[in-house]
């Protein structure tokens, strides 16, 4: 017996000894993606402002959750989870500072969080130029502190491959399993269709490959993210296939249309291109675009002559699905829709980039490395560039809301108050008022009862300055605010 317990004791001191060093290392490896994460929070506070106003998706989301806002009208191709997210904000608070500079927090952890998914699949100083590859793009900066669902695609995404990547490569452990349902949850709960794109790859693999908790653990991430959305889509949509088509017809009916100039066009700091007219921006701004498909090859080459192709091919065939509905099947081009594929090419084309300026012995070569770090201070010299006339133009635009809200506010229109025609949505959330539209994307009214709402509380239609107001408000007294005609109904 004590022959035994010495056994036990001298087995439990081996591993700790075992242990002690592999968390060091641990430890030691996550420093510098913590860093990375600190150093993407601080850019968004100093570079994007905690004092930016709502926009419009934004207001859009932040709404559902206040009390001190109307809830502006929730279209179908949209989902609850940005909602959700800035709850424990916005349901309380009315303060924009405080919300951006929460959601900045929460961005950097879950940049953090994500990286450390890919530990063990590439080395740390891959996965540190990946993420700042990543979060060093305008729009990746720019939306990291917004209410907007793109960016958390993204970080699920990124969560989600590399769990799956490490529970094929290791053994499944219950940790590895719960990231990949936790990744594949905050996919479906922020926008499910992408979720579906982005997952299509991992869900083929576990099938062929027979690994059924990866499977089950992926199957149930989705399924818990997507059940909100498909509830709703039967107590408000009429069901799963309207809600689907009428999310279809909103887009612009999805289908063969090659958007693919579009997203180019957009990359000079565009955040919507709908319609996308006008040239390309600079080739300065553009090269990186041309630069990730062929750096990704080079990864992707890379990886097989180290026979480690899986680990790099994964996250590629993710990319490629993800971007492919936004590049080849609706008719405009935003470029937060691209940030999931952005986030996942970051990593193949970081472990290039390190290739060329390394050779095998570790040494720098003397050519490539001066040019690789010269073209990647460019690119991010760029990267800042359009990301600060796309922060002032925003922010005047959101500017021009609140001054148009404060010439209501004088006209005598305030809470409880509707707002139609014109930038409802916006220009409402800022006066306080509910919105209102008798057609297009957001139809949730009708004249008549725009009429009898007008009876009990202040009603207002804006309009481009001449233009032609509806038939329900032609007779409304016309105020010219900027460049804006506001009819305000008469008085009660």
């Amino acid at each position: 017996m004590p022959d035994g317990a010495n056994a036990i004791l001298v087995r439990r001191r081996r591993r700790e000894q075992a242990a002690g060093p592999r968390a060091a290392s641990w430890a030691r490896g996550n420093r510098p993606l913590a860093v990375l994460a600190a150093v993407f929070v601080l850019a968004q506070l100093v570079l994007v402002r905690p004092v930016l106003g709502l926009g419009w998706d934004e207001i859009v989301y932040v709404s559902q959750v206040t009390s001190h806002h109307p809830a502006a009208f929730f279209s179908a191709p949209r989902s609850r989870g940005v909602s959700l997210l800035v709850a424990p904000v916005a349901s309380w608070s009315s303060s924009v500072p405080l919300l951006r500079v929460y959601l900045a927090l929460l961005s950097g952890l879950a940049l953090h969080l994500s990286l450390c998914a890919w530990r063990g699949l590439f080395p740390t100083r891959v996965l540190v130029l990946g993420g700042a590859l990543f979060a060093s793009l305008w729009m990746t900066l720019f939306y990291g502190p917004q209410a907007m669902p793109n960016y958390w695609v993204a970080i699920g995404a990124l969560t989600g491959v590399g769990c799956f990547l490490r529970a094929r490569e290791e053994r499944p452990a219950p940790v590895l399993l719960c990231g990949l349902a936790a990744g594949a949850a905050l996919m479906a709960w922020m926008r499910p269709t992408d979720a579906v794109y982005l997952a299509l790859p991992l869900l083929v693999l576990a099938l062929v490959r027979r690994r059924q908790r990866l499977l089950l653990a992926l199957v149930a991430g989705l399924a818990a993210g997507a059940v909100p959305w498909v509830i709703e889509a039967y107590t408000s949509y009429g069901g799963l296939g309207e809600r689907l088509a009428e999310a279809s017809r909103i887009q612009g009916g999805l289908g063969w249309q090659i958007a693919v100039d579009d997203q180019l066009r957009s990359l000079g700091g565009r955040t919507l291109c709908r319609p996308c007219t006008g040239s390309a921006p600079s080739p300065l701004v553009t090269a990186w675009w041309f630069a990730l498909p062929v750096l990704a090859g080079l990864g992707l080459a890379l990886a097989a002559r180290a026979r480690r192709l899986e680990r790099t091919l994964v996250p590629l065939v993710c990319a490629t699905t993800a971007a492919l509905p936004y590049l080849f099947m609706i008719g405009y081009a935003a470029p937060r829709f691209l940030q999931p594929a952005y986030a996942l090419l970051a990593i193949p084309v970081a472990d290039a980039l390190w290739h060329l300026v390394r050779a095998p012995g570790g040494a720098w070569r003397p050519v490539a490395a001066p040019l690789v770090a010269l073209a990647l201070a460019g690119h991010l010299a760029t990267q800042l560039a359009v990301l600060d006339g796309t922060v002032s133009r925003n922010a005047e635009s959101r500017r021009d809301w609140g001054r148009t809200a404060d010439a209501l506010h004088r006209l005598g229109v305030r809470a409880p108050c509707l707002l139609t025609g014109r930038e409802a949505i916006p220009i409402g959330y800022y006066t306080g008022c509910s919105s209102g539209a008798t057609s297009g994307h957001n139809e949730n009214t009708t004249a008549a009862d725009i009429l009898r709402t007008a009876e009990r509380r202040p009603v207002a239609h804006v309009a481009p300055a001449g233009g032609t107001p509806p038939r329900y408000a032609r007779s409304w007294p016309v105020h010219r605010i900027s460049d804006l005609d506001v009819r305000v109904a008469p008085g009660r």
